[in-house]
This record gives structure tokens, sequence and C-alpha cells, in this order.
């Protein structure tokens, strides 16, 4: 049975997931002409780093530990740095549909990632909606009328790989510490580190942005702020919310929610049409995330195993 903690889980991993398919429109109408990638990273890093410890100011002091810390960074590493650093690099170097697909193994890896470290049991259904879940949003990422250019690279797909694997790793690590602190301060040490890291990198794209030279208009400065807001800083705060409350294996699987959203997304502003492969690609969506949620947990087995044990 769900409790209202994990339907409070549930809800805030899917409406993050929303705002990251709308980002995905956004994004693509400021790169590259608007910004660089790696000076939209770094702009979101800074903007997302400023806005947690400004809000850390108003909420109680928390205090983490050197030992915390050091998992913190590694947290902001897997979770951000090299996260989106080698997506973005990656991206850049092969093509979006295949970026997109490669993106789909991310459950896979957070599913093998959590019975390793967790101990979660890899349960036939919770296989079965993983693979449910994947063909659906690989399907609709190949029905999607939006096949933009570029082309296939191994260098490019690797990126694209590492950076899918590097995300699950700071999915299942991260569970732990979410218990132990609030939202903000764990992204505020997070994105604290992820800029101090990549700045050094980053600064000259940064400084090439239009904002730099006065060429800014009222659609880009709108655009600009949905990625760092809506993109960005919303997101990140309800993340650890939501791993608190849910399986990362789970909460993976609603990455299969961004292609679904960005089809609707491009479908109601006329960039693609309905189909009836969509529909169906996104049934076994939905139905892939169903099956997971409906797996059971490693506490849900070891509490079936103690009821049994007490019956007898």
């Amino acid at each position: 049975m769900m409790t209202k903690d994990k339907y409070i889980g549930h809800l805030l991993i899917f409406m993050v997931n929303i705002l990251f398919a709308i980002n995905i429109t956004i994004s693509k109408s400021l790169l590259p002409i608007h910004v660089t990638p790696f000076g939209l990273t770094l702009l979101r890093m800074l903007f997302a780093c400023v806005m947690f410890w400004l809000t850390s100011l108003f909420l109680p002091k928390e205090h983490v530990p050197k030992k915390d810390l050091a998992l913190l960074f590694f947290c902001s590493m897997t979770g951000i740095t090299i996260n989106q650093g080698l997506f973005i690099y990656g991206l850049t170097n092969t093509s979006p549909i295949d970026a997109s697909i490669i993106s789909t193994a991310s459950p896979i890896f957070v599913m093998v990632l959590a019975a390793i470290i967790l101990n979660e049991p890899i349960t036939r259904m919770k296989a079965f909606g993983v693979l449910v879940g994947a063909i659906g949003a690989i399907g609709l990422i190949l029905a999607s009328g939006q096949v933009a250019s570029g082309k296939s690279n191994l260098l490019g797909n690797m990126l694209c790989m590492l950076s899918s694997f590097s995300y699950s790793i700071y999915l299942v690590i991260a569970k732990p510490i979410t218990k132990r602190y609030s939202s903000v301060t764990i992204m505020k040490w997070m994105f604290l580190f992820s800029t101090l890291v990549i700045f050094p990198f980053t600064y000259d794209d940064l400084i090439e942005t239009p904002a730099f030279h006065g060429t800014i208009n009222s659609q880009y400065i709108l655009s600009i702020l949905y990625v760092l807001f809506f993109a960005t800083f919303i997101p990140y705060l309800l993340i650890p919310i939501s791993l608190k409350r849910i399986r990362p294996t789970t909460m993976s699987m609603y990455n299969y929610i961004q292609p679904l959203g960005a089809s609707i997304i491009a479908i109601m502003v006329g960039q693609d049409t309905f189909s009836l492969v969509k529909l169906i690609a996104a049934v076994f969506v939905f139905s892939g995330v169903y099956l997971v949620t409906q797996s059971k947990s490693r506490d849900d087995i070891e509490r079936s195993i103690a009821l049994k044990n007490r019956k007898k």
C-alpha cells in the first residue's frame, strides 16, 4: 500500500521531469545562438549555488561534518558536474536522437547499482517494468517528428552513456544522505562544489553570452529565467525530497516522462503530430513506471518474511 509520503515523492519527481521536458524545447531555442552549451551549464550552476545559499539563510542551520561533506562532494561530481558536463560535451559530438536513446539506460544502471550498493532486490516485476518503460521511451523518441540533425559518433555516444551512468551513481549514493539533511543543505553544498570545479573551464563560454555584450531581448531573458529557475533551482530542490521518499530505481523510471512530455509540448505548439504509435509508446511508459512502483522493495520483502515467521 502506498503511503502519503510515497505519494508526495511520486508527485514531486513527476513535476521535476515535466519541468525538464519543457526545458528541452526552451534550451533548443537558446543553444548555441544565444549562449554556448558550457556557458549555460555554468550559468545554471552559479544561479543555483547562489539561490540555495541565500535560501539556507532563512532556514535552521544544519551542521555537516567533514565525512558527509566528502560524500556531498562525490554527489556533486556524479549528480551535477560529470553528469551535465559529459552530456553537453557528448551532445556536441553526436546526434540528439542518439543521446536521447542512450539516456533511457539510466533506470537499468540504477536498478543494478541499487542492488549492489543498497541491497535492493531485482525482482521480475521491476526488471520487466524497466524494460517496458524503455521500449515506450525509445518508441516516443523514434516516432518524434523532431529528429534533429547531427551525425552519430562513438565518442559522443560513450560520453552520453557515462553521463547517464554518473547520474545513476548519484541517485543511489545520495539516498542515505537525504534522510540526514534538508534538500537545501544538500544542494547548497553540491552546487558550491560543482561551481568551483567547473568555473575555470567554462568561464570563457559564459563571457561569450549576449548578456555580456548588450545583445539580449525579452524572449531571451524569459527563456533564460525558465532554465535557471524552473529547470534548475526548483527541480534540484525537489529531487532530494523525492529521493528521501521513494526508491532510486522508481525515481529513475520517471526519466521516461521527459520524451513523453517533450512530444506532447511539440504537438501542442504545432512542431509535431499525434499518432497511434505515440499513444502506444505513452502507454508503455506509464505501464513501466507502474510496474516498478508495484515491485517489492527490500523493506517489503523483509516485512513479508518477518510476518511469515510470526505466523509460524
